[in-house]
C-alpha cells in the first residue's frame, strides 16, 4: 500500500502571468465553492472550467452545488451571475439552463410531507424506484446539461465543388451565443474547427478541435464538467493550451451542446470512443502523442478510455472513486449496481497519470484522490492543492506549474 502523501502547501496567489491582480475569499470555506476572482480591467483570458456554487442550501446537490429541482431528472432555471454573485472572470451558468417552466405547477407547489437528505418521499421514490436502474438514477444526480450556448452553422459549399459537405464529413463553423463568453478576438476563433461525428450508440458527438500552438508535439483529449458545454469551454481551452504549449480536443456529452441523446453511464463511454477515433483518424494523431484530461465527471470516461487503450499520459482533475462513493461516503466496496466505478479501472491503466486535488473539496472529498492515487500504478507525483475547493484549482499557480512540468519535463525524460 502505497503511503499517503503530504499535501503540499500552495498558496492562494493567483496567476501572475493571467493579469489577474487580486483575489479574495468571500465568506468562509464551505460557503462558496471556490476563490471568486476581482477581475476589473485584467486579462480574463483563462478562465476555469468549472462552475461557481449556487446559494449555500440544505437542499443541493452533491455533483453540482446547485440547488435540486423539485422533480429530479427535469431541468429548472439556476442562478445567474446576478443571483449567486459569480464575478467577471469566473464561468457561470446562464440564467436558465432548461425549460424551467415546463414543471407542474402543483408538484413544485405542494410542500413535502417530510424529508430525507432535503428529498421528499415521493422525490425519494421517483428517484430511486421509477425505474429502478442504476444507470438512470445516476444520470439525474450526476448531469446537468446546459442550455446550448453555441451552434454548429455548416460552410457552404465551395465554388465548383460536387456534393454536399454537409454532415458528419463535413466542414462547419463555430456560433459562439453570448452566454458563452468568448474572451478572444476572431483571430482565435478562426482557429477553433468543430464537427459532428457519431458514436457506436447511434448519437451524434459535437467535437471541437482548437489550434493553440502550431507544431505542438501533444494533443489533449479533454473531457469536460458536467454542467458546462463546449461554447463556455472554448475560451480556457485556448489559453490553457497556449500556456501548456498542447492543442486541445473537447467533445460534448449526449445531451449536451450540440450532441444529441441523453446523458448516461454508457453513452459517456461511447461518446469519448468516438472523439479518440475522430482524433486520430480526422487528423492523424498517433496514441503516443495525446494526453487524456478528465475533470469531475470528465474523469469517468477518461479513466475507461485510459484503461483500454495506452496513451501519452492521463490527468485526472477532482476525480471520484464511484458514484455511490460520493452519494454515500462511507461505501467501502464497490457493488455490482454502482456507477462509474474508476477505483476499479485506474489499477489496468498502463500510462503515467497524474492526479490534482483541492483539499478542502466539498463535491468531491479529497479522500477520492488518495484513494485513486494509492490504487494507481502508474501514478506520477500527485498535486494536492492544500485549501482549494471543486471549482478553484485553476486558479492557483501550482497548478499551471505541475502541468507544465509533467508534460515538458517529465513526459520528455520518459520517452527519452
Amino acid at each position: 500500500m502505497r503511503a499517503r502523501p503530504r499535501p503540499l502547501r500552495v498558496g492562494c496567489r493567483v496567476w501572475q502571468e493571467l493579469g489577474l491582480r487580486g483575489a479574495c475569499r468571500e465568506g468562509t470555506r464551505g460557503d462558496t465553492a471556490g476563490t471568486r476572482v476581482v477581475t476589473e480591467g485584467t486579462d480574463r483570458a483563462l478562465r476555469s472550467p468549472a462552475l461557481p456554487a449556487g446559494p449555500r442550501s440544505r437542499r443541493t446537490d452533491r455533483w453540482t452545488r446547485q440547488p435540486r429541482p423539485a422533480l429530479l431528472g427535469r431541468r429548472q432555471p439556476c442562478p445567474g451571475p446576478a443571483e449567486d454573485g459569480a464575478s467577471p472572470g469566473r464561468a457561470s451558468l446562464p440564467a436558465s439552463v432548461g425549460s424551467g417552466s415546463s414543471l407542474a405547477a402543483g408538484a413544485a407547489a405542494s410542500p413535502p410531507a417530510s424529508a430525507m437528505n432535503g428529498l421528499s418521499i415521493s422525490q425519494l421514490c421517483c428517484l430511486f424506484c421509477c425505474p429502478p436502474c442504476p444507470s438512470r438514477i445516476a444520470a439525474k444526480l450526476a448531469f446537468l446539461p446546459p442550455e446550448p450556448t453555441y451552434a454548429m452553422v455548416p460552410e457552404p459549399e465551395p465554388v465548383g465543388s460536387t456534393g454536399s459537405l454537409r454532415g458528419a464529413a463535413g466542414r462547419w463553423k463555430l456560433h459562439l451565443k453570448d452566454r458563452a463568453d468568448f474572451q478572444y478576438s476572431q483571430r482565435e476563433l478562426d482557429n477553433i474547427e468543430v464537427f459532428v461525428t457519431k458514436s457506436s450508440r447511434g448519437n451524434r458527438v459535437g467535437c471541437m478541435y482548437v489550434r493553440c500552438v502550431p507544431g505542438a508535439r501533444y494533443t489533449v483529449l479533454f473531457s469536460h464538467g458536467n454542467a458546462v458545454d463546449l461554447g463556455q469551454m472554448s475560451s480556457f481551452y485556448i489559453g490553457l493550451g497556449t500556456r501548456i504549449n498542447c492543442n486541445i480536443f473537447s467533445y460534448d456529452y449526449s445531451g449536451y451542446g450540440v450532441s444529441t441523446g441523453r446523458p448516461s453511464e454508457r453513452n459517456l463511454y461511447s461518446d469519448i470512443d468516438a472523439a479518440w477515433q475522430a482524433l486520430r483518424t480526422r487528423y492523424g494523431i498517433s496514441p503516443e502523442n495525446i494526453i487524456l484530461y478528465g475533470q469531475s465527471i470528465g474523469t469517468v470516461p477518461t479513466v475507461d478510455l485510459a484503461s483500454r487503450y495506452e496513451c501519452a499520459a492521463i490527468v485526472l482533475h477532482s476525480p471520484l472513486t464511484s458514484g455511490m462513493r460520493v452519494a454515500f461516503p462511507d461505501t467501502k466496496k464497490t457493488y455490482w449496481f454502482d456507477a462509474f466505478p474508476n477505483i476499479e479501472k485506474i489499477s489496468k491503466i498502463t500510462s503515467p497519470v497524474l492526479i490534482i486535488h483541492g483539499t478542502e473539496d466539498e463535491v468531491i472529498d479529497f479522500s477520492h484522490g488518495l484513494a485513486l492515487f494509492e490504487r494507481c500504478p502508474k501514478a506520477v507525483e500527485p498535486l494536492w492543492v492544500d485549501g482549494a475547493g471543486h471549482n478553484d484549482i485553476e486558479l492557483y499557480s501550482q497548478y499551471l506549474e505541475r502541468l507544465r512540468k509533467f508534460i515538458s519535463q517529465e513526459l520528455a525524460s520518459q520517452r527519452n
